[in-house]
């Protein structure tokens, strides 16, 4: 059988299969004869007879002499109500982006999504890294990995820090199974519930997810191109007093900006008169074109705790991030990872990630994505222009762009009309605490090159214009 024949046979039979998981087929309804289905399917007859004969194979369906096939009822699945009636809309809210992108069909565009494309990553890299664990001891394949994870991932990791300016021990660093399970471990560690935990205005969603689900109590502060509004920053860490501040000091989600040493300085000088934590995701570091401020590099892992993870960069697939802390909060998210995950990040991903950044190879593929950046953000910018969306500031790196619609339109309202054409959009609000952000869309610019992305924003504009 050809690979085209194995194809249209397989698409009969997971249409079939759809029929009755949905009951328009019922146990002992008769199938329709093979001629008749290869003419409404568009089939030959002996694709249809292939799969009549492998569905019965299977127990979905049976032969009956002389009479047909029929179906069994076999493993049929439960029915659920939710699906019989049309799908629910979800509200707009910091699941929204997430779930629309993630759970996307492929023919899906999502120039709203967290992610570089999948074509811009190292596969050459990553497959040779992959091949060599392959045949490395049946330990690292079978076996849990260490509490702090990957020594060779976090020799390196301890060497990059060096060369930042901030040297660290080895009794500093842990590796965990991603950035957001990092911050999560931060959470369970450091906050009780209804404690008060700052972010900016606005922040990446997730932050404002996860806290509501550790019951924090989330207050917010304007976020500036220069960093977070030093003096709104300062009166409500005095008035709200919060145990945590989560933040990007540079190429913030969603807005690109970094943070100025000035701003920096007082922030850290604000956290210290006020017993506050400094959590610093910082995800997008090697999207900088050069270093810029860091909290965690000034305070040097005093009050500040700095996250970091491979996802971005690398490979969303092999899960694998660090928190770089003092030594004693070190040593209790030890044990809480072993408490939720029994271990570190799985050895397979961590290893991969390692022999990855051995070399030069991963330094070029980042001075690659840079410059691919650079021409995708530009190009983006002048695509937007015409459709009378501003960038709020054009940032030095990274994949964001935070831009605002003409006067009058609603960038929730703008979402929900795109993805109607299958365009995933980020609306502002998702990343507001305070809802403030409604007439801002968050870009990745690296995954707008398909025209039908600006002729979906288009035509949602002029809905918009008309409502």
């Amino acid at each position: 059988m050809t690979a085209g024949a194995a194809t249209r046979t397989e698409s009969l039979m997971s249409a079939i299969r759809d029929r009755v998981a949905r009951r328009s087929l019922r146990p002992g309804d008769r199938l329709p004869s093979v001629r008749s289905f290869a003419r409404t399917m568009g089939v030959s007859p002996s694709t249809v007879v292939e799969a009549y004969d492998r569905l019965a194979a299977e127990g979905v369906i049976r032969a009956k002499r002389g009479s047909g096939f029929y179906v069994t009822g076999a493993d049929l699945p439960p029915l659920a109500l939710a699906e019989m009636g049309p799908p629910r809309e979800r509200g707009v809210d910091p699941f929204w982006v997430a779930r629309q992108s993630l759970d996307a069909e492929a023919s899906t565009l999502k120039p709203g999504c967290g992610w570089l494309p999948a074509d811009w990553m190292p596969h050459a890299a990553l497959r040779k890294s992959l091949r060599t664990i392959s045949r490395a001891d049946d330990a690292l394949l079978a076996d849990y990995g260490n509490t702090r994870g990957s020594l060779n991932l976090r020799r390196m990791l301890l060497a990059r820090f060096a060369d930042e300016g901030m040297p660290a021990s080895a009794d500093q660093l842990m590796l965990t199974n991603s950035g957001t399970h990092a911050i999560d471990l931060v959470c369970r560690l450091l906050l009780q519930p209804g404690d008060a935990v700052l972010v900016d205005d606005p922040c990446y969603f997730n932050f404002q997810s996860l806290l509501r689900a550790h019951q924090a109590r989330i207050v917010s502060v304007p976020f500036t191109p220069s960093g977070p509004d030093v003096a709104a920053f300062e009166q409500t860490v005095a008035t709200e007093r919060p145990r945590l501040y989560i933040t990007n000091s540079a190429l913030h989600n969603p807005t690109g900006a970094t943070i100025s040493a000035q701003t920096a300085h007082r922030v850290l000088g604000t956290a210290a008169a006020h017993g506050m934590i400094i959590v610093e995701d910082d995800i997008f570091a090697d999207f900088e074109p050069t270093l810029s401020p860091r909290l965690a590099l000034l305070d040097g892992l005093d009050r500040v705790i700095r996250i970091g993870s491979f996802s971005k960069t690398l490979s969303a697939s092999l899960r694998c991030g660090y928190i770089a802390a003092r030594k004693d909060w070190i040593e209790s998210l030890v044990d809480l990872q072993i408490a939720t995950s029994f271990g570190g990040p799985s050895p397979i991903a961590a290893e991969t990630i390692a022999r990855v950044l051995v070399g030069g190879t991963y330094r070029k593929h980042m001075e690659d994505v840079r410059r691919r950046l650079t021409r995708a953000r530009q190009k983006a910018i002048d695509k937007l222009a015409p459709l009378g969306l501003v960038p709020w500031i054009v940032p030095r790196g990274g994949f964001y762009l935070w831009c605002r619609l003409p006067e009058g339109c609603d960038s929730t309202s703008m979402a929900q009309r795109c993805l109607q054409d299958q365009v995933v959009l980020a609306p502002g609000n998702v990343f507001s605490a305070s809802q403030t952000a409604s007439s801002f869309l968050r870009f990745n610019v690296a995954q707008m090159a398909h025209p039908r992305i600006y002729d979906a924003i288009g035509n949602a504009l002029a809905a918009e214009a008309k409502a």
